[in-house]
C-alpha cells in the first residue's frame, strides 16, 4: 500500500532568492527602442548612450568671486595700490591686464590675460574715481568701448588689505570637464544635477530608452471608488491610486485599466487588453488559491505563471510570470511580463517597492540590487519577531534615532504614509531599544 500521501507545500522562498528569480526572467524583457528628448524633458529617463563633452567646461580661466584680478607680484604687501584699468562683467572678454594694474571683475567672469589672482572685493579697499589715462572696459572683440572705458573715468584705483597667492579664486580651463571626457555613461537615469552636466556641455537633446509601458488593473467585487456610495462589505480601492503613483514615480507610462470583476471571463479579457501595449502588467489582490481568486488560472491560461510564498513580511504571496501578446510566441517579444501583489495596502506597498521596482529596474538595465541599508538606532521594542525576513515602519527622531509605528499589521496604510523608511529586520530578530537596525529611507526605494 503506497504511503506517500498529498504531496509536501513548496518552501517560502527567501527574499533574495525571489528578487533573483524577478531579475532574471526581467533581463529577457529588457527594454531597447529609444528616443530623442529635449535635456529640459529628460528627468528621470535612462540615458541610451554617453555624453562626451566637445568643449572644456569652464571654457576659459574664470573667477569665482566679486573682486580684482591683478597679476599675484604687484600685490607683494598689505596696503598696496593699483590702479584699475577695466571692468569686467561675466560675458564680456577682457583686455590683456597691463603690468602694476588691477581689473574690477565678477563672479563667473574670465580671467583677463596676464592676471594670475582675484582678491576677493571683501579684501580690498576702493579709492575715489580718478581718472586713470588708457585704462578700458573689457570688451568682446569689434566692441565699442563704453564710456568709462574711453577715459578710465570712474575706474580709479584700489588698495588690497591683502596679500593674494597665485592662482586665487580662479577657476581653470576644464578643470570640470575636459573637451572628450564621457561626462554621462550610458544606462544612468538622470537626476536634476546629472541634466544640469550635459547642458553645461551643451547637450540640447539626449538620447534616452522609451519609458516602460505598465497596465495595472485591481481585482475584486468588494472595491469601489471614491466619490462612488459605498454598500455594506465594500471598500475603497486604495492599491490603485497608490500603486499608479509609485509607477508614475519610477518614470513609467501607466495604462490604468480600473477594477475588473471577479470573473474568469473578465479576467482574462484584462489580460488580454494589458498585454496588448504593454511591457508589464501589474495587479493587486486574487493571487492567492481562493474560489474567487481568478488571477492564477487566467493568466496560466494566457500565459505562463510562478507562484511563490515569500518569507517576508508584510508580503508573503507573489505572483511573477508573463501574458501572451496576440499572435506572439513564446519570445519576450511576444509577451507581456506579468507581477501579482497581495491585496493587503501595506502588503502590496512593500512588495511593489522592493520586488516591482526591482523587475523595472532589470528591464531597463538599471542597478537591481536593494539600496544599501542606513546602520540607526532603534528608539522602540521588538520582542516577539516573526520568523519571516520583516520590513517595519519607522520614522527618523530628533535626535537621529528610530520610532515605531505602533500598529504594524498589513492592512494600515496610514503606517506607509507616517513613516519616512522600512527597518530591514532578519527573520527571528528581535530588537531592544538603543540596537542598531537596518534602515532603508522610503526615499531610496520609491525612486532608486
Amino acid at each position: 500500500m503506497s504511503t506517500s500521501g498529498p504531496p509536501a507545500p513548496r518552501a517560502m522562498l527567501s527574499l533574495d532568492e525571489a528578487l533573483a528569480c524577478l531579475v532574471e526572467g526581467s533581463v529577457p524583457h529588457a527594454l531597447t527602442a529609444t528616443e530623442s528628448v529635449s535635456t529640459f524633458e529628460a528627468l528621470g529617463r535612462v540615458l541610451a548612450g554617453d555624453v562626451r563633452s566637445a568643449l572644456d567646461v569652464p571654457p576659459a580661466d574664470n573667477t569665482s568671486m566679486d573682486g580684482y584680478a591683478v597679476r599675484a607680484a604687484d600685490v607683494a604687501a598689505v596696503g598696496a595700490v593699483l590702479a584699475v584699468s577695466q571692468r569686467i562683467p561675466a560675458g564680456v572678454v577682457g583686455a590683456p591686464l597691463a603690468p602694476g594694474s588691477a581689473a574690477r571683475i565678477f563672479t563667473g567672469a574670465q580671467v583677463p590675460p596676464g592676471a594670475d589672482a582675484v582678491v576677493m572685493q571683501e579684501q580690498c579697499e576702493a579709492l575715489g574715481p580718478e581718472a586713470v589715462p588708457g585704462a578700458t572696459t573689457g570688451t568682446t572683440p569689434g566692441a565699442t568701448p563704453g564710456a568709462e572705458g574711453r577715459a578710465g573715468a570712474g575706474l580709479g584705483r584700489v588698495r588690497f588689505l591683502a596679500v593674494p597667492q597665485a592662482g586665487q579664486w580662479v577657476r581653470r580651463r576644464g578643470e570640470d570637464v575636459r573637451a572628450g571626457a564621457t561626462v554621462l555613461a550610458r544606462g544612468v537615469r538622470l537626476t536634476p544635477q546629472a541634466l544640469g552636466l550635459a547642458a553645461s556641455v551643451g547637450a540640447g537633446t539626449l538620447q534616452v530608452l522609451r519609458r516602460p509601458r505598465v497596465a495595472v488593473f485591481s481585482t475584486g467585487d468588494e472595491l469601489v471608488m471614491p466619490g462612488e456610495p459605498l454598500k455594506p462589505g465594500a471598500i475603497y480601492n486604495s492599491n490603485r491610486f497608490t500603486l499608479r503613483g509609485l509607477l508614475q514615480a519610477a518614470g513609467c507610462e501607466v495604462n490604468d485599466l480600473g477594477i475588473v470583476p471577479d470573473r474568469l471571463d473578465a479576467t482574462r479579457d484584462a489580460l488580454r487588453r494589458a498585454a496588448a501595449g504593454n511591457d508589464l502588467i501589474v495587479t493587486s489582490g486574487g493571487v492567492s488559491v481562493g474560489e474567487e481568486d481568478h488571477l492564477r488560472p487566467a493568466v496560466l491560461a494566457e500565459g505562463r505563471l510562478e507562484n511563490w510564498q515569500i518569507a517576508m513580511k508584510p508580503g508573503k504571496p507573489l505572483a511573477f510570470g508573463a501574458v501572451r501578446r496576440a499572435g506572439g510566441g513564446a519570445a519576450a517579444a511576444g509577451e507581456a511580463l506579468f507581477v501579482g501583489l497581495p491585496g493587503n495596502p501595506v502588503s502590496s506597498f512593500v512588495t511593489f517597492v522592493l520586488c516591482v521596482g526591482t523587475v523595472l529596474r532589470a528591464m531597463q538595465g538599471l542597478p537591481t540590487a536593494l539600496p544599501q541599508p542606513l546602520p540607526l538606532r532603534a528608539a522602540f521594542d521588538w520582542p516577539r519577531p516573526d520568523k519571516r525576513r520583516e520590513f517595519l515602519r519607522v520614522r527618523l527622531n530628533a535626535e537621529g534615532a528610530l520610532e515605531l509605528f505602533e500598529n504594524q499589521s498589513s492592512g494600515v496604510l496610514n503606517s506607509a504614509v507616517w513613516a519616512d523608511g522600512l527597518v530591514d529586520n532578519p527573520p527571528g530578530q528581535a530588537i531592544a531599544r538603543g540596537d542598531a537596525v537596518r534602515y532603508l529611507p522610503l526615499s531610496d526605494l520609491v525612486d532608486r
